[in-house]
């Protein structure tokens, strides 16, 4: 453990009072703009529960690394008054070393919670649950609860879902709100309140997409972690806007054609941002390579018909856009559970017709190209220009309809075999759609210009 305490200056001693007192997220905001050392001087020099609300806020950038840096004792109180969720985030990103010293300097009870929740696979419910809420026996009153929920107000992650369970077997009964017991009377059973269903719940295993769904769907601010029938903790909204935040982020990356960064675009090093991007740009740069194979298959009817060459830019793009269309739509509703995976063959019935429309949109608009620059004369495309036009118009209707159908069914080919359907990336669908794309334009073009240019 790196026992880091720095003598502050007078300046830093100052930005460290300006920061107490500002909203905790601007405050963030300026740490992460500041260097490792210069953060950690501030934080040493900021108020004690300011420090807490500090690391408490998942927008804290490289928190374990700022944590360890701190002396021990200090760190060791630090994750005791935070939420015990944000501890596990925190202890969940140190190496074995630092994060055994750091536990050691802990109460045992409080150990033995963060080793249980670190325990549970990342991602999953129980690893961002806290332990922190609010539950009461079945046998209470209103009035009673309300004076408990006074007591216990600070250290809970929130009070506006409150727990009901068996005093006997701890199976949780019920869950209510503090708006019911607001207007409810004091003498009134805690039970009455409540209403009469079971709660919502989810198993400690429950994947972070399900839970943001599980949430929005119920309009929860909480979500119980019920294992057998006993609450082991709660997912509050916010942690989940923070997970899917950076779900999405993943997600993002991945169909943009590169591995998901692990820390902010400015703050990786050269060689991690050539190691997450040249995998992948090689991997689509052998794909590519078809195209080049595809071509010289007609290596021969490009040499008869050069003019054919003019137009492959804008058949190859045109398939690939299309592609890349269905594909963002098909992964969106995916993941939004608009659609499953017995869903494909509905979807490929929908993107047929979308296709052969939208080829043949685009096919009436490559002919009159064709045909205005033919009579405005700005380029000449030859006697046989009308079949020329005829061939663009026609594989254009081809490669469109064939892009929206392939890359609509891509996503759930990938989900199909157990892949991320955001790995269906924009650039290896038009990778794709590009090689077939050529294949379909110089088949119509040997139909159509047989016997003239071919």
């Amino acid at each position: 453990m790196n026992e880091f305490a720095p003598v502050l200056d007078d300046e830093a001693v100052a930005v460290a009072r300006v920061l107490a007192n500002d909203h905790v997220a601007d405050v963030v905001e300026a740490l992460n703009r500041e260097s490792r050392e210069t953060a950690i001087e501030l934080l040493c020099a900021v108020p004690f529960v300011r420090l807490v609300e500090i690391f408490d806020q998942p927008e804290l950038e490289s928190a374990p690394e700022l944590a360890e840096a701190l002396p021990r004792d200090k760190a060791g109180k630090l994750l005791t008054a935070m939420s015990v969720d944000r501890a596990a985030d925190i202890l969940r990103e140190l190496d074995g070393p630092a994060r055994s010293e750091l536990l050691g300097a802990l109460a045992p009870p409080l150990r033995m919670t963060l080793l249980s929740i670190l325990g549970y696979p990342e991602g999953s419910a129980a690893s961002i649950m806290t332990t922190e809420f609010v539950s009461v026996p079945s046998n209470w009153t209103v009035g009673r609860t309300l004076d408990y929920i006074r007591k216990v107000e600070r250290t809970r992650e929130t009070v506006y879902a409150i727990y009901i369970t068996d005093p006997e077997t701890q199976l949780l009964l019920r869950a209510t709100g503090l708006r019911r017991l607001i207007t409810g009377e004091p003498e009134d059973s805690i039970l009455s309140v409540a209403p009469d269903r079971a709660p919502v719940t989810v198993t400690p295993l429950t994947d972070r997409e399900t839970l943001a769904q599980t949430i929005s769907k119920y309009d929860l601010l909480a979500l119980p972690v019920v294992d057998h029938g006993r609450i082991l903790g709660i997912v509050t909204v916010d942690d989940i806007i923070d997970t899917m935040v950076e779900e999405t982020t993943e997600d993002v990356h991945r169909f943009g054609g590169m591995e998901a960064l692990d820390e902010p675009y400015m703050r990786m090093g050269f060689l991690a941002m050539i190691q997450k991007r040249a995998g992948w740009l090689c991997a689509l740069f052998l794909s590519e390579m078809l195209t080049a194979n595809a071509m010289q298959s007609y290596e021969g009817e490009l040499g008869k018909a050069i003019v054919l060459t003019l137009f492959i830019p804008l058949i190859m793009s045109s398939g690939g856009n299309s592609g890349s269309q269905a594909t963002s739509l098909v992964i969106r509703a995916l993941a939004l559970r608009e659609i499953g995976l017995h869903d494909w063959w509905r979807v490929a019935l929908r993107e047929l017709p979308t296709g052969l429309v939208l080829g043949s949109i685009l096919g009436v608009v490559g002919i009159f190209r064709i045909a205005l620059w033919q009579y405005l004369g700005l380029y000449d495309y030859g006697q046989h220009w009308m079949l020329i036009a005829a061939t663009v118009g026609a594989a254009l209707i081809g490669i469109v309809t064939f892009g929206s159908l392939s890359g609509s069914m891509l996503p759930f080919a990938l989900k199909r075999i157990g892949f991320d359907p955001a790995s269906a990336s924009a650039p290896f669908v038009a990778t794709l759609v590009d090689v077939t794309g050529l294949v379909i334009y110089f088949s119509v073009a040997l139909v159509i210009l047989r016997g003239t240019l071919l």
